[in-house]
């Protein structure tokens, strides 16, 4: 399947995604997400790993589109998670069990 992702053109399959990903240890998954084979990788992770190129130049969006059109099931934010980023002091101050500021 031909997608574009960072505008740049892919032919993709499915089989080609999953020899891309084999032996990629999956990250924390702190965003959306696809199943690829028994493990749960990140969006931006894959597209990393089958486009060779900086996760700055595509969004998760792109990469959920492609996913999706080649029939692997990709998933939202997990439960509970924040609607919107915290700022690195932000995050710190929450690990640290210090009340949230305004």
């Amino acid at each position: 399947m031909r997608c574009v992702i960072a505008r740049f053109p892919f032919d993709l399959t499915k089989s080609g995604v999953l020899e891309s990903m084999r032996g990629v240890k999956p990250e924390q998954v702190t965003g959306e997400s696809v199943i690829i084979g028994r493990r749960t990788y990140p969006l931006k992770q894959v597209g990393q790993v089958i486009t060779r190129q900086d996760r700055r130049d595509f969004s998760a969006g792109e990469v959920l589109r492609a996913m999706t059109k080649l029939g692997f099931t990709c998933r939202g934010l997990p439960q509970g998670a924040p609607s919107r980023a915290l700022s690195p002091v932000q995050h710190a101050s929450a690990m640290l069990g210090a009340p949230a500021l305004a």
